[in-house]
């Protein structure tokens, strides 16, 4: 396979946010609503999704976060990370706000760059800080959630916040 930081134009040090930037620039010309190629756009959408992993496998120590000494786009060191973690029949600006929407049910909303980047502090199932990060998927979206501890805590169970996430969007009136 080939270095998917080099199909985004980036070196093998760029940050999360590099990435996503490459990504949706990249998507503005080959994307094929916009006259672009559907291979090369799901390239460019594999090869961010390898290379955010990637940067996520360098994360290796688990440690406390305090959130109120984060920027609002600075993703906090000690993470746990699900990529991707779930898929829903939707595009990204209709997920988007469905997202937002139930992000009012099980917390609160801390930052967001619609439709791809909704960073949330969740009260259910634990509390937690919360990322999701959507990716356009063949007239679906793809979800990738990355979770913080709060000071103290242990990190919550992706698992579970996945889940909470999946049966809160059931209940989401999508008419």
């Amino acid at each position: 396979m080939s270095d998917p930081f080099a199909v985004l134009g980036l070196d093998d040090t760029a940050s999360p946010a590099a990435v996503r930037t490459a990504r949706r620039d990249l998507a503005k010309l080959h994307h094929p609503d916009a006259g672009g190629d559907a291979e090369m756009m799901r390239s460019i959408n594999q090869a961010a999704g390898r290379a955010l992993q990637e940067i996520a496998n360098r994360v290796t120590a688990v440690a406390s976060v305090d959130r109120s000494a984060s920027e609002p786009h600075d993703e906090p060191t000690g993470v746990s990370r699900d990529v991707p973690s779930f898929t829903v029949e939707a595009l990204p600006v209709e997920t988007f706000e469905a997202l937002l929407v139930v992000s009012s049910w099980i917390g609160e909303v801390l930052d967001d760059d619609p439709p791809y980047r909704l960073d949330t502090h969740l009260h259910e199932p634990t509390p937690c800080w919360c990322r999701l990060e959507l990716v356009p998927d063949a007239g679906a979206s793809t979800v990738s959630i990355t979770l913080a501890n709060e000071t103290g805590q242990p990190v919550p169970d992706i698992e579970r916040v996945r889940d909470t996430w999946i049966d809160q969007l059931n209940r989401y009136d999508w008419r």
